[in-house]
């Protein structure tokens, strides 16, 4: 028996769906970062995340009603924001793997060697110079916590692909942090 989703801000949705414009404003005011911020690193580029994150929110509030408490309202917007990022990476394609090409699911290395100057920072970098597909998936993957099957479902790509696509950007991160680029260099590196 399922139990019903306990939503914290389920009083300021019921306000919004009775179309109180002031319970709008909190509500894209307690989501709007964390959801640019999973747009952002999906798409990787900031006015590409604000356009995700602002469609997301429009069409969130357009499909209030629709919303039935089954899911918390942050993870239903957050698949809402994920799929307006997808969308936007869709239009880029110059970039993205072929969604048909077969390959080679390599076997994972669990141990990167570390090397001094390893930052946050330059692993945001090094993780904003993957292709799209790459970056999209080990996103999707490892900061957003969904498997290769919804990653499959979302992306409109089979699971071998996104596995494939998931090892493949390991591989690209271990080689910009593994060979001490420099931060500058990685855009010429990649």
């Amino acid at each position: 028996m399922d139990q019903p989703v306990l939503d914290i801000h389920y009083d300021l949705i019921q306000l919004c769906k009775a179309g109180d414009s002031s319970a709008y404003q909190k509500l894209y005011r307690l989501y709007a970062k964390a959801m640019y911020n999973v747009s952002y690193r999906i798409v990787g580029r900031e006015e590409d995340a604000e356009d995700a994150t602002q469609e997301a929110f429009i069409s969130a509030f357009k499909n209030l009603g629709s919303y039935r408490g089954d899911a918390t309202f942050g993870a239903w917007l957050k698949r809402i924001v994920v799929n307006k990022a997808i969308n936007i990476l869709k239009k880029r394609r110059e970039e993205a793997i072929p969604e048909h090409e077969n390959f080679d699911i390599a076997e994972e290395e669990d141990t990167i060697e570390y090397k001094e100057g390893l930052t946050v920072e330059r692993v945001r970098t090094a993780i904003h110079q993957l292709p799209d597909g790459y970056r999209t998936v080990l996103s999707l993957y490892l900061l957003e916590g969904y498997d290769h099957q919804e990653i499959a479902e979302i992306m409109g790509i089979t699971e071998s692909t996104s596995k494939s696509q998931l090892n493949r950007a390991k591989s690209k991160l271990r080689e910009f942090l593994t060979q001490g680029y420099k931060l500058g260099e990685l855009k010429n590196k990649a």
